[in-house]
């Protein structure tokens, strides 16, 4: 725990556990969570010719909210989105099915502190853990929850809109990002090292919760970075990418679910990533997924 990003990793989750187990707060707590299993599958023997391949994929998702306001100034709202998934493909020409590959993978855990204060504007503080279960770049050596994006943050935040199920909260303020990696060392590459990268900047998020109907709803999640300073700027000078890091960083999150029936949903999510430093084009990620939801609360 020498690591001061663990110890942030740590403080999240004692600020998560400590918000849930608080007496005396003014209401229960408002929560809402979602398991959902979605999967598709196609198989050809092997007297097909035309070139057919089967395929097996399937995704599970955990979506939930928990909010509480937990005295007459202080709310908090924990956000968490679990996902992963993996495709299974048929050789077009033997019919075998290859090892399975990963086609989703998802943590983001999130604890947003909001002060009620009698203000249009009203300070916050935040905290963010971002990783996946699989980190399987390295098909020999598959490293679990790798990499980590820890961010904290503090600024001043405005509730746009807040009326039954509808929801819009936008805040801008600084923000303190640590990403661990777990490197691979050398020579047989069986251990690994953690290199943590630190950066600071201003970040603007906004958060979007629109019922549109009894069987349509929609999420959305704008987020903004600027870096101000990063800590291994040393190792790109000289570089063509000397000065990506200092470009703003955009992440927009839209999921629009239609519910079916009770326990069916269709899910039509798109997310749309733009980090010059891993790619200087914008990363678009689309996904239309019909599947079985129950929801837990």
């Amino acid at each position: 725990m020498k690591n001061p990003a663990y110890k942030t990793l740590t403080l999240l989750i004692c600020f998560i556990i400590t918000g849930m187990v608080t007496s005396g707060a003014q209401t229960g707590w408002e929560k809402s969570l979602d398991l959902s299993l979605n999967a598709t599958q196609s198989s050809y023997s092997d007297s097909w010719v035309g070139g057919e391949a089967g395929s097996v994929a399937w995704t599970i998702n955990a979506n939930g909210i928990f909010s509480k306001q937990l005295s007459p100034v202080f709310n908090l709202k924990n956000t968490v989105k679990l996902a992963f998934g993996q495709t299974h493909s048929q050789d077009e020409l033997t019919k075998n099915w290859s090892k399975p590959t990963k086609s989703t993978d998802k943590i983001d855990l999130e604890a947003v502190g909001l002060f009620t204060v009698k203000s249009l504007i009203q300070p916050y503080v935040a905290f963010r853990f971002e990783s996946q279960f699989l980190d399987a770049s390295v098909s020999e050596h598959k490293r679990y929850v790798n990499p980590m994006l820890l961010t904290e943050s503090a600024g001043l935040a405005r509730q746009i809109l807040k009326k039954d199920k509808n929801e819009i909260l936008t805040r801008l303020g600084f923000a303190f990002k640590q990403n661990i990696n777990k490197v691979l060392q050398p020579p047989d590459s069986s251990t690994t090292i953690a290199e943590t990268a630190t950066d600071g900047g201003i970040e603007s998020v906004t958060d979007i919760k629109k019922v549109l109907s009894d069987k349509l709803a929609y999420v959305g999640k704008l987020t903004a970075y600027k870096a101000l300073f990063f800590s291994d700027k040393e190792k790109f000078q000289g570089t063509e990418a000397e000065d990506y890091w200092k470009a703003i960083d955009v992440n927009w999150e839209n999921s629009l679910t239609a519910s079916v029936s009770k326990y069916v949903q269709v899910v039509f999510y798109m997310q749309l990533l733009y980090d010059k430093q891993i790619s200087s084009k914008g990363r678009l990620k689309q996904t239309l997924s019909l599947g079985l939801t129950y929801k837990m609360f």
